[in-house]
C-alpha cells in the first residue's frame, strides 16, 4: 500500500498541465468512439465475426460489443473529467490491445486505425502512470477533503 501511495505521489508531482488537455482530448475521443460503436452495432459485429480470432458465438460477440461500447463511453467520461483516471485508463487497455492485435493488424499493415490505436494505447499507459493531474475532479476532491495522515 505504501508503494502504491508513493507511485501516486510521484505521478501527481511530475504532471505538466498540458497533459490535462491531452487527457481531456483522449477522453473525448474515447467517448466518440463508444458512441460510434453504439450506432454501428451491425458493422462492429461483422468486423469481429470476420476477424476469425474469436469463436462465432453470437452471444459472446454481443457481450464484447456491449462491453467495448459502454467502457469506452463511461471510461471516456471518467478520463475527460479526471475522475479515477488511472482505473478508467486501465480498463480501456485490454480493449485497445485487442483492437491493435486482433482487428487492426489482421486487416492491412498500412491501416490508419492501427497507428491511431497504438497512439491511444500509449496515451492510456501514460495516464495509468501519471494520473489525472491538477485540472481534474480527482485533484479537486483531494484538495477539499480532509484526510488523516
Amino acid at each position: 500500500m505504501k508503494a502504491l501511495h508513493r507511485f501516486e505521489t510521484w505521478g501527481n508531482r511530475y504532471h505538466p498541465k498540458l497533459f490535462d488537455l491531452v487527457r481531456m482530448l483522449l477522453g473525448l475521443f474515447l467517448m466518440m468512439k463508444g458512441a460510434v460503436f453504439f450506432t454501428k452495432y451491425a458493422f462492429l459485429r461483422d468486423i469481429i465475426m470476420s476477424s476469425g480470432s474469436l469463436s462465432k458465438s453470437e452471444d459472446m460477440v454481443a457481450f464484447l460489443i456491449n462491453y467495448v461500447t459502454y467502457v469506452h463511453i463511461v471510461g471516456g467520461v471518467m478520463v475527460f473529467i479526471g475522475l479515477y483516471t488511472r482505473v478508467a485508463a486501465l480498463l480501456q487497455l485490454p480493449i485497445v490491445f485487442g483492437a491493435i492485435f486482433f482487428i487492426n493488424i489482421l486487416s492491412s499493415f498500412v491501416n490508419s486505425e492501427l497507428w491511431l490505436s497504438a497512439l491511444v494505447m500509449a496515451l492510456l499507459m501514460l495516464f495509468v502512470v501519471i494520473g489525472s493531474g491538477p485540472l481534474s475532479l480527482d485533484h479537486f476532491i483531494n484538495r477539499f477533503t480532509f484526510r488523516e495522515e
